[in-house]
């Protein structure tokens, strides 16, 4: 049985580059999902204290699909100017969920 996955990044953008950080960012998620649907859902938040800091949620339809995809990274039309305009990444992960009990 496949079980989704979450993927959380975080990094720093400018105010000048938030905007146009936003349409990259959906613009990635569509490439990612051009020849198959990985991502079946994302949100992109906003720290309430550092404004610099915008947070990634991605949930992919498996872990190995999100492992395949972001190996790819290098690859999407729009990977490129979002790096340039993005300042620091905090943070990167894949989450899969606790089973309790």
């Amino acid at each position: 049985m496949t079980t989704s996955c979450k993927e959380i990044a975080i990094f720093k953008v400018s105010k000048t580059n938030f905007d146009r950080v936003m349409v990259l960012s959906e613009n990635i998620f569509k490439e990612m999902n051009a020849d198959e649907m990985v991502i079946t859902d994302y949100e992109i938040f906003q720290n309430v204290d550092k404004y610099d800091e915008i947070c990634w949620l991605l949930t992919w339809k498996s872990l190995d699909a999100a492992k395949q995809t972001t190996k790819k990274w290098p690859n999407f039309p729009s990977t490129k100017e979002l790096e340039s305009l993005v300042g620091d990444n905090l943070y990167y992960g894949h989450f899969d969920k606790v089973k309790l009990r």
